[in-house]
């Protein structure tokens, strides 16, 4: 087994194509992220990331280039299966948590593994664990809205690594938090990340995330470099 988890090599992505408003937001972008590797990810607004971790996410196809995970090439796989292996291989976790308002914090991390097929009690049992670890298993029965934003966010994360994927993509997880909150939130995110031995492409502006993270990568004017 290859102990790349996510390579990208190569990608472009232009919008409009063709047209005088063409914008060519990923240009030959490179990129790998290793079996337990955490990756930072720095842009300013409008460079692309978003973009780069839909791609490397299967929501969206490059218009040249090569997408892999697991060493599996992506490019060209039907819908279903770009679904399954999205369901399967990656979690998400975006600025906003996105729960689902009518249902507990538990009962939001079980309904994923639900849809994968895991028996009920082993995903009631996984959902409790995975709140226990970030330090919210007290609040399982409650729903989003008896929420804090930092608990809120610690649930999606739970939800994003519930059915256990290779790969976890996370666009400015912290970005709706204050910055006391962020980082304990964050550090708690490093946490379960490091105990679960997944790997990560993590977005962020802040720097000082960042730099609590094995590498970062800057993305700029369509291209990849590294440091700060």
């Amino acid at each position: 087994m290859s102990d790349v988890v996510l390579e990208l090599a190569g990608v472009e992505k232009t919008y409009n194509p063709g047209r005088p408003t063409a914008v060519q937001v990923l240009q030959g972008v490179d990129l790998t992220v290793a079996r337990g590797e955490v990756v930072a990810l720095v842009a300013p607004s409008g460079a692309g990331k978003s973009t780069l971790l839909h791609i490397a996410g299967l929501l969206d196809t490059p218009d040249a280039g090569a997408v892999r995970i697991a060493g599996a090439d992506m490019v060209g796989l039907s819908d279903r299966r770009r679904t399954a292996v999205r369901r399967a291989d990656v979690g998400f976790i975006y600025q906003f948590h996105h729960l689902l308002p009518e249902f507990s914090a538990l009962e939001n991390i079980v309904l994923p593994q639900l849809a994968n097929g895991v028996a009920k009690a082993q995903a009631t049992a996984r959902a409790m664990d995975l709140l226990t670890r970030v330090g919210i298993a007290p609040r399982a029965d409650h729903r989003p809205a008896a929420l804090s934003g930092g608990e809120q966010q610690r649930v999606a994360f739970c939800r994003a690594l519930a059915n256990g994927p290779r790969l976890l993509l996370a666009d400015e997880p912290t970005g709706n938090l204050d910055p006391g909150t962020s980082d304990q939130v964050f550090a708690a995110l490093m946490d379960l990340v490091r105990g679960t031995g997944l790997s990560a492409l993590i977005a962020t502006h802040n720097l000082d995330l960042a730099a609590r993270m094995d590498r970062v990568l800057r993305l700029d004017k369509g291209h990849l470099t590294t440091g700060l």
